[in-house]
């Protein structure tokens, strides 16, 4: 099979959260993009390649009122999550103080050298690594 039937190539992330439009904003800085679209309750991040052309992907965010942010590292019983970004980088250090300058905070648990697990500011694990081509 060559893939569903229909396919556009348009592909979405769907995050739930607090306040969409803060965390798409967040995430807008983060990556150096901008907010595409924005509802009271959902909010668009249009994902953009290296030479800052439109890609045919996005995060959204989307307001969830029963909202938790999930445990890490994950616990038996606790809220798990279900999806986190991978964000490769050039200079591990210089991305993590990126990332807090905007808000995000580094988790305690760090499993790995070359990654750092942070919390963006609603919560949501992401990972900064180490990309060496």
């Amino acid at each position: 099979m060559a893939g569903i039937r229909g396919a556009t190539g348009w592909i979405g992330v769907n995050v739930a959260c607090t306040d969409p439009l803060a965390l798409a904003t967040f995430y807008a800085d983060l990556f150096g993009w901008e907010v595409s679209s924005s509802e009271p309750t959902y909010a668009t991040v249009l994902i953009r390649d290296p030479s800052g052309n439109a890609t045919h992907s996005n995060l959204a965010f989307e307001f969830d009122r029963h909202y938790r942010p999930p445990v890490w590292p994950s616990e038996p019983n606790a809220q798990q999550q279900m999806v986190h970004l991978d964000i490769g980088v050039t200079d591990l250090a210089a991305a993590v103080n990126d990332a807090a300058d905007l808000g995000a905070q580094l988790a305690d648990f760090q499993p790995q050298d070359d990654v750092r697990v942070m919390f963006d500011p609603d919560g949501h694990p992401f990972c900064l690594y180490l990309d060496q081509g």
